[in-house]
């Protein structure tokens, strides 16, 4: 089977089941081992919709007030609803009663994700198996959380590994839900299904129980396969195995080494090959066409745009569209997949837009070049087919099964088309589900007319996902997603689209219900703007965002806080992933921006929902600097937003507009602030940057008499200090604030960079050693911070000749993780990455980052790119040609954001590539011009020691 595929757990043949449990919590997602599913009981006599229950039967209360809602069934399919429900109802602080019928002894797993065998690999790369459409490399962060740091996107997982990240996803969508979302398990199976007077359902279960709910989902998962090929004989044979994936199926093969027969040849015949695969055994596999699946590549091609004119096409149509657009991804990439996986966001509107008999011919007729092509297998799985076909261990045929006997010694003869004959021990079932959901609960379904078949008799008729009764019409409020939908979908089976499917169902049960509102107004930020959110929340955000804008630490945890008050509050997601995005913060960037998202599509205002689209822009690299001065235009109070705009402490600012848009952004929304002292911190941080530098001295001390703590206001005068060239009064009065009031500043590495600063031009390397191991070695710094102080300090050390011997440089990059050195998500710290990355002298890692920028936003592009190639030649000693590029970037320096003196860095380098180039007269120019705009002892030192 699919391994992107869901299955149900196949329930057991015991007549009893454990007891109801309630809890807060999943079992454990790693230790327990799942127990494999069997066949499902016989259908019971069917109950009709409109029947009301037995009065004899002992209903299970269901809690007054909250809204019940029950999934039968906890594999991927009700794993992924309940995930959904628990989260959509959080965050809309709607109460909910949610209750999960499921015989297994864990979530998350079914059939397809139970399996043990490290060889059953996911189809399916990491990055297109999250629970959420909208954050995909979720369940890839899981897995390098949990075990396996150096997976990417394009790995395939394990399937079981995928069954523990379902299970721990589902545990910790119960844990934040509590106090909203009261969760039930009930270790047992669903076995009928009747409505109620009031439109609510009822469900039988098998311990006698009888459950009330006002909603369910049936997740069932695709239908057991029928065995309707195979011959009478063979179907009563000991040998024949109808149901391999049921606990103990595979007992018998495993334990003996007989040749198999595998009836199928799509993924299912696949991962049984693999697994039953030893010497001395032939392992055959049959089906009409003897195709396997293809695999993935090992290198994904590229992608593709889908090509115009799918929709409203015949199938005759749509065959010649498809031949032309994978003849164009072979001729553009030297691959067909792109061009099907191009195809994939648009198989569903395409199987609706054809006819009942050209939907019955594409089966037919394409079926099973689509199914190839489109449900691959892992490379890894490929290879090892490759190796068991190559030593004639496998044997794949073209046929079909046309009559079988059973021999003497037990064993099975079987006859192909085309007379030939195969004696085996087993013959196993791998083609694949039946056509319409099967068990005792679907049986009633059907035979009541509560449910009636899909399109062609595949699955069931549905509505977005609302199971219709007879003549179309919806019935009672029964859901399902998955398999079951196949007639309407048709591509329904992988989690990449029931995922989506459970959103949607969870949005569509509780979007009747309406949350809990408060009377009283909204409460404010510490500006005026009107929060979507209680007055809970919006103290611990208003204590995040004053932090925020003093530069202090402890911002992080109070977003936390006030997202964890309040789940549906937008703005405290936005604000958290970008300070993780820009500043490092310890936060799941993309989950918190898919959060805030989702929230801001729910319960936002105009302002709201226009600052997650900034921060959305800006993490994804897509005109953020644009958007985010569209909103200061129309929001300029929000305080949060100006920060982002300025390139000062906190953030990197605007980079893509000229030099001065952000003075003019500042000096624009002066009229809102009326001299606060955050906005006067600004102001001086850019006078200082116009080289203004007495003024921005003077706004500086205003804001520090209004607000001692402002952290803004204290950089601003630090520059100024560093500009002026008072570098002895500078450093001292900064050392004095960082043992006072800079106790609690976040960036109190960034101030202490600032004094090594000054002791570097005061040309005291024995200060600056012992300022970077007391201050700004890695320990006492991390993250994106070693890199912009401690690495970016070392090297300009270097430089200078002001450090002797070996630089730590290695620790450095050991604090910081793979992704934000060579893959950052910034112009600023792919800047610092460069510089650390140079002072190692690491010129792989140099090249990695040069070609992740190549692909990045526009500013990495055209600044990091060309940087990271002149450092490229500074450490091959091409000095020449290193001085040429650094001297070429100089004027665009500016939009990678940040502060002159931490781009100085680079003006710094060219002056060392110009001396070891021979270049004195350059290099003397460069540091009269420098010895121009500030006094320095170090920069007059080097000047005296160029050759004359």
């Amino acid at each position: 089977m699919p391994e992107d595929y869901v299955s149900p757990h196949r329930e057991p043949h015991t007549p009893h089941t454990s007891p109801t449990t309630r809890t807060h919590h999943t079992q454990p997602t790693s230790h327990t081992q799942p127990t494999q599913p069997t066949q499902p009981t016989q259908p019971t006599q069917p109950t009709s919709h409109t029947q009301p229950a037995p009065p004899s039967a002992h209903i299970q209360p269901t809690p007054s007030g909250p809204h019940t809602v029950a999934v039968v069934g906890v594999g991927a399919a009700g794993t992924l609803t309940a995930v959904h429900l628990c989260e959509t109802a959080t965050r809309r602080r709607t109460p909910l009663d949610l209750v999960l019928i499921d015989p297994a002894p864990e979530a998350g797993r079914g059939v397809a994700y139970a399996t043990p065998d490290p060889g059953h690999r996911l189809n399916v790369p990491t990055g297109g198996m999250s629970c959420y459409p909208d954050d995909p490399g979720h369940f890839t962060r899981w897995l390098c959380r949990h075990g396996e740091p150096t997976v990417t996107g394009g790995d395939f997982a394990t399937r079981y590994r995928y069954g523990a990240y379902l299970a721990d996803t589902l545990a910790q969508a119960i844990v934040r839900a509590h106090g909203v979302v009261s969760v039930r398990r009930m270790r047992t199976r669903a076995e009928d299904c009747a409505g109620t007077t009031d439109g609510r359902v009822v469900l039988g279960l098998a311990d006698g129980t009888r459950l009330a709910a006002d909603a369910a989902v049936l997740a069932t998962g695709p239908a057991g396969p029928t065995a309707a090929w195979a011959p009478g004989e063979l179907r009563e044979a000991p040998g024949f195995i109808a149901s391999p994936w049921a606990s103990g199926a595979l007992d018998g093969p495993l334990a003996d080494g007989a040749d198999v027969l595998l009836v199928g040849t799509g993924l299912t015949a696949v991962d049984l090959a693999l697994t039953l695969d030893r010497p001395g055994r032939t392992v055959h596999a049959v089906s009409r066409n003897g195709l396997l699946p293809q695999p993935h590549a090992l290198t994904p091609a590229g992608s593709m745009q889908a090509p115009e004119g799918l929709y409203g096409s015949s199938l005759e149509q749509l065959r010649r569209i498809v031949r032309h657009h994978v003849a164009r991804s072979v001729r553009l990439h030297g691959d067909w997949r792109p061009a099907l996986d191009s195809l994939r966001p648009h198989t569903a509107r395409l199987w609706q837009d054809l006819t009942l008999e050209e939907r019955a011919e594409l089966i037919s007729v394409d079926g099973a070049l689509w199914n190839t092509h489109r449900h691959r297998m892992a490379p890894a799985t490929a290879e090892a087919v490759a190796r068991a076909r190559t030593a004639k261990r496998l044997v794949v045929h073209a046929g079909s099964v046309t009559r079988a006997a059973v021999l003497d010694d037990g064993s099975l003869s079987v006859g192909l088309s085309g007379d030939r004959e195969l004696n085996v021990g087993w013959v196993i079932d791998c083609t694949g589900p039946g056509r319409r959901p099967d068990g005792s609960l679907w049986g009633s379904l059907l035979a009541s007319g509560t449910a009636v078949p899909g399109p062609l008799g595949m699955g069931v008729a549905t509505l977005d996902g609302r199971l219709l009764a007879a003549e179309g019409r919806t019935g009672l409020p029964l859901y399902t997603l998955g398999s079951p939908r196949r007639g309407e979908l048709w591509e329904t089976t992988a989690v990449p689209e029931i995922r989506v499917q459970a959103a949607a169902v969870a949005q569509a049960l509780l979007a009747p219900l309406a949350p809990r509102r408060r009377t009283s107004r909204r409460p404010l930020d510490g500006h005026g703007l009107a929060l979507s959110t209680h007055a809970e929340a919006a103290a611990a955000y208003r204590t995040g965002l004053d932090r925020i804008l003093k530069v202090r630490s402890g911002a992080e945890d109070a977003l936390r806080r006030a997202v964890g008050l309040d789940p549906g509050f937008a703005l405290g997601h936005a604000a958290l992933a970008l300070l993780g995005h820009e500043c490092g913060a310890a936060v799941d960037v993309p989950r918190s921006l898919a959060e805030a998202q989702r929230c801001a599509r729910e319960r936002a205002d105009e302002r709201e929902r226009s600052f997650v689209e900034v921060v959305t822009r800006r993490v994804h690299g897509d005109n953020g600097d644009t958007a985010l001065v569209r909103h200061l235009e129309a929001h300029p109070a929000d305080a949060l937003a100006l920060a982002a705009a300025v390139p000062t402490i906190a953030f990197s600012g605007v980079d893509d507009l000229d030099d001065a848009y952000a003075l003019r952004l500042v000096e624009r929304t002066s009229p809102a602030y009326d001299g606060h002292w955050f906005h006067t911190s600004l102001l001086a941080f850019l006078r200082q940057e116009q080289g203004r530098l007495h003024e921005a001295g003077e706004l500086a001390h205003r804001a520090l008499a209004a607000e001692p703590a402002s952290g803004h206001a204290v950089h601003a005068l630090t520059h100024v200090h560093y500009e002026t060239g008072t570098h002895r009064a500078g450093r001292d009065w900064l050392e004095r604030w960082v043992a006072g009031r800079g106790r609690g500043a976040v960036h109190r590495a960034h101030f202490s960079w600032h004094i090594a600063l000054h002791e570097l031009a005061l040309d005291d390397p024995a200060a600056v050693r012992r300022r970077w191991f007391a201050q700004l070695a890695p320990g006492r710094v991390t993250g994106v911070r070693a890199l912009v102080d401690s690495g970016s300090l070392l090297w300009r050390a270097r430089l200078s000749d002001s450090w002797r011997g070996e630089l730590p440089t290695s620790d450095v990059l050991d604090s910081v993780e793979a992704d934000v050195l060579e893959r950052p998500a910034t112009a600023f710290t792919a800047l610092h990455s460069a510089v650390t990355l140079t002072a190692a002298g690491d010129l792989t890692a140099l090249r990695r980052l040069r070609d992740h920028a190549s692909g990045a936003d526009e500013v990495q592009r055209d600044v990091i790119a060309p940087l990271c190639d002149a450092f490229t030649a500074l450490i091959e000693e091409r000095f020449h040609e290193a001085a040429l590029g650094l001297h070429s970037l100089l004027p665009v320096l500016r939009r990678v954001g940040g502060s002159s003196a931490q781009r100085e860095v680079v003006e710094e380098t060219l002056l060392y590539a110009l001396t070891a180039d021979g270049r004195s007269d350059a290099a003397r120019l460069l540091l009269d011009a420098r010895l121009q705009r500030t006094h320095s002892p170090r920069d007059l030192r080097l000047l005296s020691q160029l050759p004359t």
